[in-house]
């Protein structure tokens, strides 16, 4: 049981979820065959926690949510914060905004679908959506070849905080003004505003309301 502090610092940093006191225990029995009292991690926990209490540290170990996690400490928080914004404020094109409309309102959708839509390749914006994990492969469609299907991701409903495309706005109520995402909606609002406000992600100057008929599936020519 050599390093033990450092083993369980290890396993509740590499975590994105707070870590349990058991999924210490499961982690190091499957991993070491270490049979870890409740009362032995809680103590190394706890001086874990009196570590990162000094301040040569930005960090601190929470318990938070039934489990454990590294946080900054609340004198970064404006660093971090504005660190953040400036990692978020990524700009999408034209094309990769408009792709990301049509899946949103076409989904599940193929590839073949969406450039019947827009009328160009779309190979190359599908591959950059996914790489933002905006996007995610919903499976398979019945036809010849079984193309994939596309669908928007967790991380794209989390950010509009929407629970289902049901819940995305018409598009006549979309009001297009500057091609970025990465915005911090407005939580102030009612929740329906800061929808409308940030979905120029799911849209271009090109995708209006003028032009519904085209992401309900109307190809013009």
């Amino acid at each position: 049981m050599d390093m033990l502090k450092q083993h369980i610092e290890a396993i509740i940093f590499t975590s994105e979820q707070p870590t349990t006191v058991k999924d210490v225990q499961e982690c190091l029995m499957t991993t070491y065959g270490w049979e870890m009292l409740k009362e032995a991690i809680e103590e190394e926990l706890q001086a874990i926690v009196e570590k990162y209490t000094d301040d040569a540290f930005s960090f601190e170990l929470v318990q938070i949510a039934g489990g454990w996690h590294f946080m900054t400490k609340k004198d970064y928080y404006p660093t971090v914060a504005t660190y953040l914004h400036q990692k978020s404020r990524k700009r999408l094109s034209t094309s990769a905004m408009e792709t990301l409309a049509i899946i949103a309102y076409k989904q599940p959708i193929t590839k073949t679908e969406m450039e019947s839509i827009r009328g160009v390749s779309c190979d190359h914006t599908v591959q950059k959506l996914l790489e933002k994990e905006l996007i995610t492969i919903a499976g398979r469609a019945d036809g010849p070849g079984k193309p994939l299907l596309y669908k928007t991701s967790a991380l794209f409903m989390d950010y509009f905080g929407i629970n289902s495309p049901k819940d995305l706005p018409k598009l006549k109520e979309i009001e297009v003004e500057e091609n970025m995402i990465g915005e911090a909606p407005e939580f102030e609002q009612n929740s329906q505003e800061p929808i409308a406000e940030n979905l120029e992600v799911a849209a271009t100057e090109e995708v209006t309301a003028t032009e519904e008929n085209n992401i309900t599936g109307t190809t013009e020519n």
